[in-house]
């Protein structure tokens, strides 16, 4: 009895101890094959990893283009990064900076102010019409202009807004300040060395339209250039694009370009005062020979005065 007792256990242990039997191959079925089956599905083949792959890159082709076209949206329709090509606006924007134009600062309610820095279309107002570029290529730059990567178009411009609709600006009183409706300003924002203005002039400015200036006024090419143009170098309220709000590159630069309370002591234009037609005068203020009795009219010949530095 004992000794049918041990057999048993031992037959048990044997059992336990043995390894799992490996499954037959089928007829027909190269030994190993149920093995190379089993690492198989641990390890994805060459078909699997090209699989997983393209799934990858597609996503990440998908999440770009998303990306690309939030950015474009926003820059067409809510703040656009704008590069400064030129130092017509020194010291306030340098050559090179990137500047955030808010597209959203001036709508149905809201125009353009004195001291504002804004960035306008010229095309008709500072740069005659000309040939459309071509479609494609005008396209390509644009998208990378939109995200700052890309000069801005030849026709934008950035300047500080000296006068708005029914202002009338004249350089200069006797201690060499431009005035805006008879009061002088006091530019703290001009380049060092700078005068207000190397022309004379004396305008009244149409309604719907601005009288712009860049800060380094004698390498800027503004309103005052323009003056014997069809439109007496005045920028219509529709061409801007948006103002300057914020400076965000070089990173040591970042901030606001500031807001200046050089006219805060100018009054509201007198009612009625903006001509109905584009009129400029350059060449002396009222009384000067060959001057206007109207200030804002056009004298004999035009008013057009010497060309600067683009800016």
């Amino acid at each position: 009895m004992d000794t049918e007792n041990t057999r048993t256990e031992r037959d048990r242990s044997s059992a336990t101890d043995r390894p799992d039997p490996v499954p037959a191959a089928e007829p027909g079925t190269a030994a190993g094959t149920v093995e190379e089956g089993s690492r198989s599905g641990r390890f994805p083949g060459p078909a699997r990893v090209a699989g997983l792959l393209g799934g990858t890159w597609r996503r990440s082709a998908l999440l770009a283009v998303v990306c690309l076209g939030t950015v474009l949206l926003v820059s067409r329709f809510v703040a656009q990064p704008f590069h400064i090509p030129s130092g017509s606006m020194e010291p306030t924007l340098r050559t090179g900076d990137r500047v955030l134009v808010n597209k959203l600062a001036y709508g149905a309610d809201a125009e353009p102010e004195r001291g504002d820095l804004i960035v306008f279309d010229g095309t008709g107002s500072f740069v005659r019409e000309g040939a459309a570029a071509h479609p494609v290529r005008e396209a390509v730059r644009g998208a990378f202009a939109a995200v700052g990567l890309a000069e801005p178009d030849e026709t934008d411009f950035v300047k500080r807004v000296i006068g708005v609709g029914g202002d009338r600006v004249v350089c200069c009183d006797q201690e060499g300040r431009i005035t805006v409706n008879g009061t002088p300003l006091d530019e703290r924002y001009l380049h060092p060395g700078d005068a207000p203005s190397d022309v004379a002039f004396d305008i009244v400015v149409r309604p719907g339209t601005l009288w712009v200036m860049g800060d380094h006024r004698s390498d800027s090419r503004d309103s005052r250039d323009h003056l014997g143009d069809p439109g007496g170098g005045m920028v219509p309220v529709e061409n801007v694009i948006g103002r300057a709000d914020w400076i965000v590159w070089p990173a040591g630069r970042w901030g606001s370009p500031g807001v200046t309370d050089a006219f805060a002591r100018v009054p509201d234009a007198p009612e009625g005062s903006a001509p109905d037609a584009p009129g400029s005068w350059s060449g002396g203020g009222p009384g000067a020979p060959g001057a206007p009795e109207t200030p804002g009219a056009p004298p004999p010949g035009g008013g057009a005065v010497g060309g600067r530095p683009h800016g």
